[in-house]
């Protein structure tokens, strides 16, 4: 009895937060088309105070600190916002404006033709998008050989043998490609400037020669931490030490 009582009461205390975190953010929205957009950003804090976020919150979080000239946190909401929605155009939009108005010009490495081809076809999906898409092959192979096996029409068991092979060559290829997903999304570790000037260094400490200097707004790649110190690389490949103090993580929601 106390076990329902304890689920029912949750389960009401869920609604509640969701009823809260909607009014919230109707608020918030308000505030924003009136142009009060601090009062937005309050708003929009307290929902991911409550440990709710989506990628609406995180746009509209970007597009108010935009209005407001601070560039770092707008890039660094538009950034949050598409890592769960990256075909969001609008996002993309925004964010190549709120980067044009940033200090640091980074180009990027080109990619060889093959390496390009294979990647515009597994970003596609998210990885657990190609895991999804393999178990459903794996099941319509098992069907299919199973009406491969108990069928009695030559035709048909052809059919049915053929269409099996292709659904298990498919579940293969998918978990080929869920596994490279997996791993570009462990090892890239993006994150936001926020120092208005820092200095990269060869080096984990005060007394290394200076590489090259990255200003606010600027995005990273975090390859590793070391005595509060985190080694960067940039999109043109360059790397170096800086403070893990000046910037934040995109990926810690």
């Amino acid at each position: 009895m106390f076990k329902k009582l304890s689920i029912l009461f949750g389960l009401l205390l869920g609604l509640l937060g969701n009823a809260q975190n909607e009014a919230l953010f109707n608020q918030a929205t308000e505030a924003y088309n009136n142009g009060e957009y601090e009062k937005a950003i309050q708003a929009y804090d307290s929902i991911l105070q409550s440990k709710e976020h989506s990628a609406a919150l995180y746009y509209n979080l970007g597009n108010a600190y935009y209005k407001l000239n601070q560039i770092p946190e707008s890039i660094y909401y538009y950034e949050k916002s598409l890592l769960l929605n990256p075909d969001d155009q609008e996002v993309k939009t925004n964010l190549a404006y709120a980067q044009n108005m940033t200090l640091d010009a980074i180009d990027t490495l080109p990619q060889t033709g093959f390496s390009r081809i294979y990647k515009s076809i597994t970003s596609r999906l998210t990885f657990d998008q190609w895991a999804y898409a393999s178990i459903l092959c794996m099941a319509l192979f098992i069907l299919l050989y199973i009406v491969f096996y108990y069928n009695r029409y030559s035709t048909k068991k052809r059919f049915a043998f053929i269409g099996s092979l292709i659904a298990l060559f498919l579940c293969v290829v998918f978990i080929i490609f869920a596994s490279i997903e997996l791993n570009s999304y462990n090892t890239y570790n993006p994150a936001i400037i926020f120092a208005d000037e820092v200095a990269i260094s060869s080096e984990p400490n005060t007394t290394s020669d200076e590489v090259f200097v990255l200003h606010s707004g600027t995005k990273v790649n975090v390859l590793e931490s070391l005595n509060n110190y985190v080694r960067i690389r940039l999109s043109d490949g360059k790397t170096g030490w800086m403070p893990e103090k000046d910037l934040k993580i995109l990926k810690q929601f």
